[in-house]
């Protein structure tokens, strides 16, 4: 027998905060089920059936390809679904996606001038979601009350959170719908999860726009930064996040000191996430990644389901021109991806394009914050191909395999995440960029020695974040619009950004 919250009767709207409201009422209803199922089954009940509760969706009929196309969003390359058809997503976490769902509903209106449909999906919540950040409910029970949990709820299946969609394999069958997101309510769960456990923070603290780095030199400069700026009661940021979710506000225009809450972690995580909050979400969060590409693959995996407005890589990478200086920038405006881990998701076939908005943000960052202009900005900033590897010590590999195809690529310099970063980018269409710091020249006898990179990195690392943030002031300035570029988009897409 199943175990069900009352139901909900299907609604359709044309107002879409209202049609939120409705979206909050269908979630809270689900999870207040299961947690005070999941509370009795702790405490020993074992009468409670099967218990199940569903995500909530929502539904767009259409039966034209024409959009009424205001003003108002008219020139975003999202927003409006393809042609006639059904087309829906499940949803999940309101209180999180709130400014997201009401921006993507409106979207939908002002294109279709159709109902939106609400209702409550048969995709079940699996119990595990429902857990506040707080709850270990499953540490207070037995090995033998934890099995039978697998009977009485249900748990996370992989099945329903693949990547078809946003990887382009994704068919509906016959009479089925078309999908409105990239990504399904349980696939968006899984990764909000596992952002708590790589980052160390929640994945409210995070922000729109994300820089990921490789060392953790940028993130001891973020953080004298994100302190600073909190000692600032001028400061466009009103609070800087730290893992375990260790907050400080900013200090108040009438004198009061910032003001911290919350406890540090004794250990850091396994990619320690940081963020400068900005009330409307506009702010920076930065991860340190770690070295390789199956972290960038597995962080980006998980952040692009927040929807970021852009990410950019600032690391460092090997130069591979005899032309180059150490602490010369290396702006990617193509990728050798030899980092393997994307493969199958997105073939080597398909291009990583540059992105004009970001290399012009990027460019003029470098510019405002060195005081170059012309040659003398030529002198220390080389676009050009970046290469990727997944093998770090590339360069001891025989018969110089590597080099040669480097140097057939035309590639200007190596590391190993800015093309897995890129390319994940593209595949969920968040848009990406990289500024790397050549840090060593080992094809032309210039290799790192301990002494000489701690002293590289003190006095290059603060110039190097800093343009990275203003970069993303730049991008903030212009207009969000004009980031989420149609090069991202397929002639068959979604219609959630």
């Amino acid at each position: 027998m199943n175990n069900q919250p009352a139901f909900i009767a299907p609604q359709k709207f044309t107002s879409a905060a209202a049609a939120l409201a409705q979206v909050r009422s269908i979630y809270a209803q689900s999870i207040a089920h299961l947690r005070a199922c999941m509370q009795a089954f702790v405490a020993g009940d074992d009468r409670l059936g099967h218990v199940r509760a569903f995500y909530p969706l929502v539904r767009l009929h259409t039966d034209t390809v024409s959009r009424t196309g205001k003003a108002e969003g008219a020139g975003l390359s999202y927003g409006f679904v393809a042609g006639p058809g059904r087309f829906e997503t499940t949803l999940t976490r309101p209180d999180l996606y709130e400014r997201y769902y009401l921006g993507q509903f409106q979207l939908l209106l002002n294109n279709h001038a159709v109902e939106l449909e609400i209702c409550t999906s048969t995709q079940p919540i699996p119990v595990h979601f429902s857990f506040t950040d707080n709850d270990h409910l499953e540490g207070e029970m037995s090995a033998e009350r934890r099995a039978r949990m697998r009977d009485v709820f249900d748990l996370p299946d992989l099945a329903a959170m693949d990547d078809g969609i946003a990887n382009g394999t994704y068919a509906p069958g016959p009479g089925e719908p078309q999908p409105l997101s990239l990504f399904t309510a349980p696939r968006m769960d899984y990764s909000l999860h596992r952002l708590r456990h790589y980052t160390g923070t929640l994945p409210e603290h995070f922000q729109n726009f994300v820089l990921f780095t490789n060392y953790q030199f940028y993130i001891d400069e973020f953080v004298a930064l994100g302190r600073a700026a909190m000692a600032d009661p001028h400061s466009p940021y009103s609070a800087f996040v730290e893992p375990g979710n260790l907050t400080t506000r900013r200090a108040s225009t009438a004198g009061a000191a910032p003001h911290t809450e919350g406890h540090s972690q004794p250990r850091l995580p396994q990619m320690p996430g940081y963020h400068l909050v900005r009330e409307d979400g506009s702010g920076i969060s930065m991860v340190n990644i770690g070295v390789g590409p199956a972290n960038a693959k597995n962080i980006t995996d998980h952040i692009a389901v927040l929807r970021p407005h852009a990410w950019i890589m600032l690391g460092h990478c090997a130069g591979l021109r005899n032309t180059q200086q150490l602490g010369d920038y290396v702006l990617a405006h193509g990728y050798v991806r030899e980092d393997h881990v994307l493969d199958e998701e997105l073939p080597l076939w398909v291009p990583i394009p540059a992105l004009a908005e970001i290399q012009v943000a990027l460019e003029q960052a470098v510019a405002d914050v060195t005081g170059l202009q012309g040659g003398a900005l030529k002198n220390i900033l080389r676009t050009g191909t970046v290469a990727s590897t997944d093998n770090r010590n590339w360069e001891l590999l025989p018969d110089n395999q590597a080099q040669r195809r480097f140097s057939q690529s035309r590639a200007v310099a190596l590391d190993m995440e800015s093309a897995t970063i890129a390319a994940n980018g593209f595949r969920f269409r968040v848009p990406y960029g990289t500024l790397l710091c050549v840090s060593d020249k080992p094809l032309h006898g210039e290799i790192k020695l301990p002494g000489m990179a701690n002293h590289f990195y003190r006095e290059r690392v603060d110039q190097h974040l800093r343009i990275g943030i203003r970069a993303i002031e730049l991008m903030r300035e212009r207009g969000l619009d004009q980031l989420h570029s149609r090069k991202l988009r397929s002639f068959a897409e979604v219609a959630f950004q």
